[in-house]
């Protein structure tokens, strides 16, 4: 190129442009540098998409399984004639239901899972803010759980399957795994964690900590390795149950208490939503600890909460939050109406083996109790028959929670009170009928129920009230109370 051709070319790159009067020269250097960094843009764009591909590929994802609807039924062998083995069979037995306006797409089996490395690409804890409790690693709770394999499963629920595991310490810990579904497990984790991190109380399984990695969200409990209720109830025991009377107060007693310290204890309040007796896990003592808060609601004082979404276990749901949705703590209470009467009698809450009248264990109790065949409830593989007194509290107890009205339904405190007291029958009941048909005094009890007296002209009038009687068939006790009366005359002087 001659020394003119290059002058030229200096005086037109030169010349000022349309664009702003910024020179020929300036424009083309900008064009091109725009050139070289949307070239670099796009490069980098395409190294994160591989990286990202590369990297779920080599980390297993996370199992999925519908809540919608789970019923695991579990049959014993008929050749296994010896008691069941807690630790091999904790929470085995999972009868679950959800209702939902949603379509039921039926669970998925979870298979075992193979340990992987976290690397650089894990990340923080999400929830560490609570100031409770210890952040787990993925890598930690793999290696204690065998990488989650499907050996160590003790438990599968409508929101996760619980693994054991062995620490680094020795300590022995139940592993809850989250199960995403259409990202539930996220918000579900969460509500657990904020339920029962905070709560400290001996009859409820205590949370360790907590695991949030990738698409993982894992909660960390203490063991309890007796089993659950519902295994020593429905499973093959034998003919002579070791739930004995005592215990089986015992247990009704601490699962009040942990309930009600769920209620009434903690703000917000917490409504379990799901209190049934694979939920009730025993310690050696058998002692009983409430578990799985996996639908648990936080609610404020004096709220109800209303869901288009139903969810809990079938058979122990409250009629009207099956019905409407309104969900507040009286919904735990008839739950856990219906868990007593299964303590007493051994029977599940629906059991469609049975003749028709029995299906329903809370309607077929009724009846049996307004027929005054309250004996003919009890588990036959009770080892002792209760006392008369004792059995007629437990079931007063019982009906008073599983009222249809949920306004008359006893709070968790009042409940523990009414176990709690001898003379529940004489006091309780007595009261209330003393307050309904403003009778002024009453006199000792009769066989099978109670007398009260009222002044009257000339005389008194005598009222025989069965107590067992008050709750039959409607549920309610202003309507159903069998009375006979007679009038005394006092003797003329």
């Amino acid at each position: 190129m001659s020394v003119y051709d290059v002058a030229f070319l200096n005086a037109e790159l030169s010349k000022p442009t349309p664009i702003f009067g910024v020179r020929l020269w300036v424009l083309v250097g900008l064009l091109f540098a725009s050139f070289i960094l949307f070239t670099l843009f796009l490069l980098s764009l395409c190294l994160t998409a591989r990286r990202k591909s590369d990297r779920n590929h080599h980390l297993h994802p996370s199992p999925s399984i519908s809540k919608e609807v789970q019923q695991i039924i579990h049959h014993p062998s008929a050749a296994d004639h010896h008691p069941i083995s807690p630790s091999a069979e904790l929470g085995k037995m999972e009868h679950g239901m959800v209702f939902s306006s949603e379509e039921s797409r039926g669970p998925t089996s979870a298979g075992a899972t193979d340990t992987a490395s976290l690397g650089s690409g894990s990340t923080g804890p999400e929830v560490s803010h609570l100031g409770w409790g210890k952040w787990y690693t993925l890598r930690e709770l793999e290696l204690a759980t065998n990488g989650l394999c499907e050996e160590n499963v003790i438990g599968e629920g409508g929101s996760g399957i619980v693994f054991i595991g062995v620490l680094t310490d020795g300590a022995k810990v139940a592993v809850k795994n989250l199960l995403n579904n259409r990202g539930q497990a996220e918000k579900e984790f969460k509500v657990e964690v904020e339920a029962i991190g905070r709560a400290r109380h001996k009859n409820l399984v205590r949370l360790h900590g907590y695991c949030v990695e990738s698409a993982y969200r894992m909660l960390v409990y203490e063991y309890v390795d007796n089993g659950n209720l519902e295994q020593w109830l429905h499973g093959d025991v034998g003919d002579v149950s070791p739930l004995t009377w005592d215990i089986r107060m015992n247990i009704i007693l601490g699962t009040a208490k942990g309930l009600a310290y769920l209620h009434e204890g903690l703000e917000p309040k917490v409504v379990h939503r799901d209190v049934k007796s694979s939920n009730i896990l025993l310690d050696r003592q058998w002692n009983p600890k409430v578990s799985d808060f996996g639908l648990a609601k936080l609610l404020r004082s004096e709220r109800t909460y209303v869901t288009t979404r139903v969810m809990g276990t079938f058979g122990y749901v409250a009629p009207e939050y099956a019905c409407t949705g309104m969900l507040n703590e009286k919904s735990d209470v008839y739950s856990f109406g219906v868990l007593i009467m299964e303590i007493i009698s051994g029977r599940s809450p629906v059991d469609y083996s049975r003749p028709q009248g029995e299906v329903n264990l809370v309607e077929w109790l009724k009846i049996m109790v307004g027929d005054r065949k309250s004996k003919e409830v009890v588990d036959p593989k009770l080892p002792e028959m209760p006392a008369s007194k004792a059995l007629k509290r437990v079931l007063l107890v019982a009906l008073r929670c599983v009222d249809p009205d949920a306004t008359k339904r006893p709070k968790m405190g009042h409940v523990i009170h009414m176990l709690e007291s001898d003379d529940l029958l004489f006091h309780d009941v007595g009261t209330i009928f003393l307050q309904t048909t403003k009778i002024l005094a009453f006199m000792a009890p009769e066989e099978g129920g109670l007398a009260f007296m009222a002044p009257e002209e000339g005389g008194f009038m005598l009222f025989s009230l069965w107590t067992v009687s008050c709750f039959c068939r409607n549920g309610g006790m202003q309507e159903s109370i069998q009375m006979a009366s007679k009038r005394i005359a006092m003797p003329q002087s």
